[in-house]
């Protein structure tokens, strides 16, 4: 598809729009919009436009869709699979200052918020009411909602209270020709029409630009229990997950790490709140949490007989909330000290989590085969494996064109036990050649369709999903 460029005219009208103070070409200023987090990637738009309000976001798109203009739309960039990438140029719509939690709902236990609010911000605000939004991917630090939204993110607590998805009820939304519409409505069930709202989540910025959203609250938790669980074997971790839920546990977060990936993030941090022990090969983080201590303290019981008979090493209880916050801490930080400390391609793989311990294996398997070494950490209680291929010894010329066949073999291993190409970081500009890995033409041809009504000129974050 053939975009327009960006003469000084349609300049000129995108400054009418948001002012002459958010909108600019200058090549510094356009540097941080030229990548995310995902490797080494780069793309500059031609100008970054930042809108204050959805009347702002309905003119540019309407200019856009006008002069035939490609529009990414972007906000804090922390994106692990290229969905913020200008991969055409043209606009970045950043979306950095729509910022505002707009009602929490305490009757509904319901909240309204504006797409650039931080994650952890919102999580923070609502928690002083004793209300929890539990989506919380590593980056709730610094990512968006709207982000969160678009990769309909997951986090650790997904694997009790479920990803992105499962709490938003309602979405504004700007339509790629401009018009502007809400998804569906702020209650806890619709069976009205085609569900729009689930539609837009997940879709990577390529259907609509999500201005606010409406999300389901739950009471907060009052306690939560944090143990770490060694194993002599990473499959023997991994084979403890179904374990667990066999047992009748179902913790709020269960996550897996492989010795590296502790070793690793320990070097990059300088913290060391665990001692690894020669033989230790892979760790289980497990917490559980509810409002009855003794309640916890049984399911911790039960969990740890279950990891003795898989010869699990000593366990230790973070007994303080220093000791939680450290080992959070570290368990949040191994992407960014895998990405510091080489040059790597992380895949985010799921599986139905029986079938973990076969993945695992397969996976070192296929590197041996291509020559790639691979550090694996991730939410294992939902049988999601976060593969971080190192490129190593690897030359150059292995890394850049003999690599993707290990990436396809990767993919369609996973497919065939179950599972499918990313469950949580999206399929973007990265994964995009993979997609016929998972589904059928028939399939394939039916996103597109849907592609096609909701964005006919294919202006709205090209290059994305489809190859």
């Amino acid at each position: 598809m053939k975009f327009s460029i960006i003469t000084l005219e349609i300049k000129q009208e995108l400054i009418n729009v948001v002012g002459d103070n958010y909108c600019f070409t200058e090549k510094n200023r356009l540097e941080d919009y030229c990548h995310d987090e995902t490797e080494d990637l780069n793309f500059p738009p031609e100008i970054v436009v930042k809108p204050a309000n959805t009347n702002e976001v309905s003119a540019i798109m309407k200019l856009a869709s006008k002069y035939n203009i490609p529009v990414t739309p972007c906000g804090a960039r922390t994106g692990l699979s290229g969905g913020a990438l200008c991969v055409h140029g043209g606009i970045a719509l950043s979306m950095e200052r729509f910022n505002k939690i707009i009602q929490i709902d305490e009757d509904n236990l319901q909240v309204v918020t504006q797409s650039a609010v931080i994650t952890q911000e919102l999580q923070e605000v609502v928690q002083e009411k004793g209300l929890y939004y539990a989506p919380d991917p590593s980056s709730r630090g610094t990512c968006f909602i709207g982000g969160n939204i678009a990769e309909n993110a997951g986090g650790p607590r997904a694997v009790k209270y479920g990803v992105t998805k499962d709490f938003v009820l309602n979405l504004e939304v700007v339509l790629p020709n401009g018009e502007v519409i809400e998804t569906g409505a702020n209650t806890l069930k619709n069976s009205t029409g085609y569900n729009l709202t689930q539609l837009m989540v997940g879709s990577e910025g390529t259907l609509g630009i999500v201005t606010q959203a409406t999300l389901k609250l739950i009471p907060c938790p009052k306690h939560n229990m944090l143990m770490l669980v060694p194993f002599t074997s990473a499959e023997k971790a991994c084979e403890a997950v179904a374990s667990i839920f066999k047992a009748g546990i179902t913790p709020s977060a269960m996550e897996f790490m492989e010795r590296d990936a502790i070793q690793w993030t320990m070097d990059f941090t300088k913290e060391s709140p665990v001692k690894l022990k020669d033989n230790e090969q892979a760790h289980l983080l497990i917490e559980v949490d509810g409002n009855d201590t003794e309640v916890l303290f049984k399911e911790c019981e039960v969990i740890a007989s279950v990891v003795e008979e898989l010869d699990c090493g000593e366990i230790m209880f973070a007994e303080t909330e220093a000791q939680k916050d450290a080992l959070w801490f570290l368990r949040r930080r191994v992407g960014e000290a895998v990405k510091a400390t080489s040059i790597y391609k992380e895949e985010d793989t799921v599986v139905p989590r029986y079938n973990l311990p076969k993945l695992l294996k397969e996976v070192k398997s296929i590197g041996a085969k291509y020559g790639f070494k691979s550090i694996c950490y991730g939410h294992a209680g939902d049988g999601n494996l976060h593969i971080n291929i190192i490129k190593g010894d690897m030359t150059d010329d292995a890394w850049n064109n003999e690599l993707s066949k290990g990436i396809r073999e990767l993919f369609e291993l996973t497919v065939e036990l179950g599972g499918t190409l990313s469950g949580e970081h999206g399929i973007g500009y990265v994964q995009k050649h993979y997609m016929d890995i998972a589904f059928s033409d028939v399939e394939l041809n039916l996103m597109k369709g849907i592609k096609n009504i909701f964005d006919p000129k294919g202006i709205l974050n090209p290059g994305k999903i489809f190859a």
